[in-house]
């Protein structure tokens, strides 16, 4: 090979080095700016959901608690409540609540007080609400800043009557019960809270009511509210108070808590997504929260009120389009995700991951169900039906008596040698 020839190949191969070094670099540098632009937008997206805190408290669980002026929460963001002036109080409650102060199926079968973890450390002042502070963790844990607090988008079957939930979606098991065929103007339940077993970190465990209108279609409108464990959303396993709403299938509005605007919160003792303590325990000490959702039949807001003594706030009615009249349809009960392919079943636990024929202490309860009907009087539901997807994984059991009123026990262990 002559000189002239070695010479060429030195500089092809010198050519070729200078591109694969120029790719690396390339390839590199992209890398660095798509990482600072989603870290600019993790920023961004922080400093609108983290208000400016009057005060900050420390929980023992490692949540921050700001409590944030009540005119700068971040339901003020929504275009439409700009000029909102705020309601600090409905204008009435629902007649005809159930005595909660009865003994409940005999003096064994007494429940507890509950309280939040972060009330070890303090309180929010006046005219301030609690608000759990967003870490830059919870929102990368998201499958992107955009989604960041929602749920993902189903596809949502019409209802049947064999086939009730909005929630009959692959990956998603359900134990609940309903009523539907009459126009709905709140619901209540008391429910025990449990700390369910999560397989993976993807999947959740939630307990909850449902406040439905629509076609279940891409217009379906949603209020609900109850406990849940979410490891995706919080970064741990603790037992969460939480909410959702929707106006259009969770297609792109609403969102948990107060993790994008509309709910309008003027309490300043009970913090959305944080943690509730203590939780029931097998065979031992149960622990019950109540829930009451109802429209308020002079401004048609939606209020939320917690236990005997909380009213948390309301979503305003010009959220909706379905619910600003009425719901269609009330649910009870427990949902899991079901992240296991091909028919396979979690073993993420519903409630307390025993089956209801177990009974009080062992398996998790709706007590004292109740609608509210047009003539904002809460009631006994008429006509209450049950769905689960597979009885042997996770399944629903009703009931009445002069204690509880209409009740169920629901929920199960999902895998298991009868759920494959």
């Amino acid at each position: 090979m002559g000189a002239t020839q070695l010479c060429r190949g030195a500089t092809w191969r010198a050519i070729l080095l200078v591109f694969c070094l120029w790719g690396l670099i390339s390839v590199s540098s992209a890398a660095r700016l798509s990482t600072s632009r989603q870290k600019f937008e993790v920023r961004k997206h922080l400093n609108r959901l983290n208000k400016p805190a009057v005060k900050s408290i420390q929980s023992p669980d490692g949540d921050i608690i700001d409590c944030v002026h009540i005119s700068n929460q971040p339901a003020f963001d929504h275009p439409f409540l700009k000029d909102h002036k705020i309601q600090m109080r409905p204008d009435f409650h629902p007649e005809g609540l159930f005595d909660e102060n009865k003994v409940s199926e005999g003096p064994k079968e007494r429940t507890n007080p509950i309280t939040q973890l972060w009330h070890a450390n303090g309180e929010c002042p006046e005219d301030t609400i609690p608000i759990r502070r967003t870490k830059e963790d919870d929102v990368l844990r998201a499958s992107s800043v955009k989604r960041y607090g929602r749920k993902k988008h189903k596809s949502i079957a019409k209802p049947r009557s064999a086939q009730p939930d909005l929630i009959n979606q692959h990956g998603h098991q359900h134990a609940i019960a309903y009523v539907e065929g009459d126009k709905y103007y709140g619901a209540k339940a008391t429910i025990n809270v449990w700390e369910p077993r999560i397989q993976q970190p993807n999947e959740f465990s939630l307990s909850q009511l449902w406040i439905l209108g629509g076609s279940f279609g891409e217009d379906l409108n949603s209020i609900e509210a109850g406990w849940q464990v979410s490891p995706d959303l919080y970064g741990d396993n603790n037992t969460r108070l939480f909410t959702y709403w929707t106006s259009d299938a969770y297609q792109a509005t609403g969102c948990y808590n107060l993790l994008c605007s509309g709910f309008i919160q003027v309490n300043n003792q009970i913090a959305m997504g944080a943690s509730i303590s203590p939780v029931s325990a097998l065979r031992s000490s149960q622990y019950d929260i109540s829930i009451l959702i109802w429209k308020d039949p002079k401004e048609g807001h939606w209020w939320m009120q917690f236990g005997n003594d909380y009213v948390l706030g309301y979503w305003p009615s010009l959220l909706f389009s379905y619910l600003a009249e009425s719901a269609s349809m009330i649910e009870w009960g427990g949902e899991v995700v079901n992240s296991e392919p091909d028919g396979q079943h979690t073993s993420t636990q519903m409630g307390s991951g025993r089956f209801p024929e177990e009974g009080f202490s062992k398996s998790s309860y709706f007590r004292n169900i109740q609608v509210v009907d047009s003539s904002n009087n809460l009631k006994a539901p008429k006509g209450l039906g049950t769905f689960t997807e597979q009885s042997n994984c996770y399944d629903v059991q009703t009931g009445s008596n002069g204690d509880w009123g209409h009740y169920f026990y629901y929920g199960g262990p999902g895998k298991n040698p009868n759920c494959p």
